[in-house]
């Protein structure tokens, strides 16, 4: 089959963490079997060499620009504007923001010639691109990585959002936004149940497939000795406003609390584009922030906890699946833990639960202190992705609903 995808972000090298993992991740494995036309908008940081490499992984590459970011700039008229520019189209800032004009022509051109059996939306900022009508003519897939709406609605539950009121006002949008977009498309895609139910609640019609992320086993191996100490990690993009939340609210409630039971416990915040309230976390006593760095799994390999202390954010935690496979100890909220079953009547230990400062405190002693206790979920939480959350075993599905016509 000719395969159309479409990914504003680019996808690669999948060690950028975000929706790069799991776009990169299904697209290699669809490309097996399929020609896949990708797509995409260069970053200001992508180079030549990474844009090589993609090109072995499809059939044709076609990149764009990405557009002058508009959503952070001007005053309050600008914002206004952009408020109202919502309203009137229905489409949030944030999907507008990545929009290429150019970009929209080369696709309803693509499209028109009849050169693609199915289109894909890698991300659901990507919707905006897919004319109703083409349902009528070819298979139209949204791989929804997480739902705005729930997402939103979240951030302002637990009370990190960036702008409460701008937030509050954008909610009822956003869910109008969602319903509309969903009808468009033949077949929509999920990380988890709980966004299933949401979009479905919208979409009552829809038909909604709920396909995990994976872990590449290759390139997180399970480590092969347990060094000990006290060393805390958490991984991931660190211009994302949830890791953002997520890194500092562990840095300013529980960390100090750790240190002072365990004066030498370093914490590692490893991730690409580290934002300014990120960076300036380095200040405290015994946190590294690195930035981007070559290989993940070896800063992985030498943590004694790896810490996902998500208070927002709705899917499958890359992250959390990452730190699984490398045989890392996992301490992580509801939130970093969702969709996956990691403890509970006849589930074997894989994972420790926290929520509060306190519960994270409580299950960080228990591991700093049993080296029992973490071989156990070591050995429980690899065996549970390789299991469970391979991306053979993704891409293997999304191929299903690619290939039949989104049934």
């Amino acid at each position: 089959m000719n395969i159309l995808m479409l990914s504003s972000t680019f996808p690669y090298p999948p060690t950028r963490g975000g929706t790069q993992v799991r776009t990169f991740n299904l697209l290699k494995y669809i490309s097996q079997h399929h020609a896949i036309t990708l797509v995409t908008q260069r970053e200001p940081d992508v180079t030549n060499a990474e844009i090589e490499e993609l090109r072995n992984y499809v059939a044709h590459l076609v990149i764009f620009n990405r557009p002058q970011d508009s959503t952070t700039s001007g005053g309050i008229l600008k914002k206004i504007q952009r408020f109202t520019t919502f309203i009137l189209q229905g489409i949030p800032p944030s999907v507008l923001n990545r929009y290429s004009d150019e970009m929209q022509i080369w696709v309803d051109n693509f499209v028109q010639a009849g050169k693609c059996d199915v289109i894909t939306c890698e991300h659901s900022v990507n919707e905006i691109y897919v004319k109703p009508h083409f349902q009528k003519h070819l298979t139209t897939v949204v791989n929804v990585h997480s739902s705005v709406y729930g997402s939103c609605r979240n951030q302002l539950d637990t009370g990190i959002s960036e702008n409460r009121f701008r937030d509050k006002l954008y909610l009822p949008l956003l869910r109008r936004y969602e319903k509309r977009y969903c009808s468009k498309f033949s077949a929509i895609v999920v990380t988890t149940e709980e966004d299933r139910v949401q979009i479905q609640e919208f979409n009552p019609n829809s038909k909604i497939q709920v396909i995990p992320n994976g872990v590449d086993l290759v390139s997180f191996p399970n480590r092969t000795h347990d060094l000990g100490g006290q060393r805390l990690i958490f991984i991931g993009a660190m211009d994302n406003l949830a890791n953002i939340d997520a890194v500092c609210f562990f840095s300013n409630e529980v960390l100090p609390e750790i240190q002072k039971l365990y004066p030498d416990t370093t914490f590692d915040i490893v991730g690409s584009r580290p934002a300014p309230e990120v960076l300036a976390l380095k200040e405290k006593p015994g946190i590294t922030v690195t930035g981007r760095v070559p290989s993940m799994v070896e800063y992985l390999h030498k943590a004694t906890v790896c810490v996902v202390p998500m208070r927002t954010g709705f899917g499958i935690k890359n992250k959390t699946l990452e730190a699984m496979a490398a045989g890392v100890p996992v301490v992580a909220s509801d939130r970093g833990l969702e969709g996956l079953a990691i403890d509970g009547a006849n589930v074997p230990l894989r994972a420790l639960r926290a929520n509060q400062p306190t519960e994270y405190v409580t299950a960080i002693r228990q591991l700093f202190e049993n080296p029992q206790l973490r071989a156990e979920l070591s050995r429980n939480a690899r065996q549970f992705v390789e299991t469970e959350f391979t991306w053979d075993s993704a891409g293997k599905r999304y191929e299903e609903v690619l290939t039949s016509g989104g049934c």
